[in-house]
């Protein structure tokens, strides 16, 4: 009656931080197959996880019980006239950047990574860089979510609306993210620009490149006083599809065939990390470059890491960027890796690292095969001394009574939790420990 595939399987994610074994895998090609999944694992007591992309460094997805993917939900059903446009939550990105651009249209901001699928995206918090934008789920309007018991519930401004703020970034825990009806704004050209600066100058001017640029972030190279500084603007002229291949070439093959043999040399020789570093700042691409915007937000990302980041309010960045580079001098860790630092507009969104207040978000990366306990707990101290929200995607130690402390709504949303999937279907091992489930 129902077509899907079936198997039993492993798994791991992107940077290979977590596995899974023995585990049954489900593929269903249509709405009416995974309802059909879900109620059978609902009236069998069987655990649920939705698996998308593998790019979250965390266990949210891990489970030794069912593997859904809705990878086959895919493509834009509908754009309305209003700027809305109804996405299926199996699309990725990637995929919907280019379906989008067809028709003439573009989100209003993305991250440097698109392959995450949409439902994977919101229910992690996904963000780009940006003071007057906010994060993937901000963009977000209306979510079509199936239940535990395999019923469909539309939540959106006029039904069930009490909901709407909860499921925005829910981590999979009230149900399956089907459909959602996504922000869209008219297609647009970017110009990016990329150059150097002292770590002093670009705290000197920060202000002004927060506030004067549409999107800006900078990477501070750990065991030097330089950064990069990434801007990027609108652009209305057309563009050169020459330049937009040389452009190509040279992230994919140059800068991220380059960047992994130091980072090789890094591995196998930890104590260069410093040296790395140095000459990674040296080299930082200056220039400009133009394209669409769903073409320049993103970033080929061809080296392995893992990698934690945590969300401040704006206004702490360098103090705690200060506190970090006294810790990495004091303790030498062997990171060769930049260390990244956006901005995003605050929120309502009860579990959004940015609800209600304007955010810096520092992310730090290691170089997949390296050691990075010990620099990442230093880090995460800092961030955490810092008010600092983990976020949910990438990897942290914090715990439900840390959470509680940052997240007024987290009672509030672990009740609808409760309420939505009384038996802990959609709950796995990590997030029972992570929120003191039950």
């Amino acid at each position: 009656m129902f077509s899907m595939t079936k198997g039993i399987t492993t798994w791991k994610n992107w940077s290979e931080s977590v596995h899974c074994s023995d585990i049954e895998y489900v593929e269903p090609n249509s709405l009416e197959a995974l309802r059909h999944v879900v109620k059978e694992c609902y009236e069998k007591g069987r655990n649920i996880r939705v698996v998308g992309s593998g790019h979250s460094f965390t266990p949210l997805v891990a489970t030794n019980d069912v593997f859904i993917s809705i990878n086959r939900l895919q493509g834009i059903s509908s754009i309305h006239s209003d700027g809305y446009a109804d996405v299926w939550a199996g699309t990725t990105l990637k995929a919907l950047g280019a379906l989008l651009f067809e028709k003439g249209y573009a989100m209003k901001n993305l991250g440097d990574i698109n392959e995450q699928t949409l439902a994977g995206a919101i229910s992690t918090g996904t963000h780009g860089t940006g003071t007057q934008l906010g994060n993937i789920p901000s963009q977000v309007r209306a979510v079509t979510l199936l239940t535990a018991e395999g019923e469909l519930m539309e939540i959106s401004p006029e039904s069930n609306a009490e909901y709407l703020n909860a499921v925005k970034v829910s981590l999979g825990m009230l149900g399956i993210i089907v459909k959602v009806e996504l922000k869209v704004v008219p297609a647009y050209k970017l110009v990016s620009e990329s150059y150097r600066l002292t770590l002093d100058k670009c705290f000197s001017q920060l202000e002004s490149l927060k506030n004067d640029n549409r999107n800006m972030e900078f990477y501070w190279f750990p065991y030097t006083k330089k950064v990069q500084v990434k801007t990027m603007n609108r652009h209305d002229e057309n563009i050169d599809e020459m330049n937009k291949k040389r452009a190509f070439i040279k992230k994919v093959l140059i800068e991220n065939g380059v960047f992994w043999m130091m980072s090789e040399t890094s591995r196998l020789i930890p104590r260069s990390a410093g040296v790395i570093s140095k000459l990674s700042a040296q080299g930082v691409p200056v220039g400009k470059e133009y394209g669409s915007s769903h073409q320049l937000f993103t970033t080929p990302r061809l080296v392995k890491f893992q990698e934690m980041e945590y969300c401040i309010p704006k206004e702490m960045i360098k103090a705690a960027i200060r506190d970090i580079e006294k810790i990495i001098e004091k303790r030498r860790f062997n990171v060769h890796f930049p260390i990244e630092c956006r901005f995003v507009q605050n929120d309502d969104i009860w579990l959004s690292p940015s609800y209600k207040r304007d955010s810096a978000y520092i992310a730090v990366h290691m170089y997949k095969g390296m050691d990075f306990q010990a620099y990442f707990s230093a880090v995460e101290e800092v961030c955490q001394h810092y008010h600092g929200r983990p976020h949910w995607g990438k990897m942290h130690k914090t715990n439900g009574a840390y959470l509680a402390k940052q997240y007024p709504q987290l009672q509030s949303f672990l009740q609808l939790r409760k309420k939505l999937d009384p038996h802990g279907m959609f709950v796995n091992e990590y997030l029972g420990h992570l929120f003191d489930i039950k």
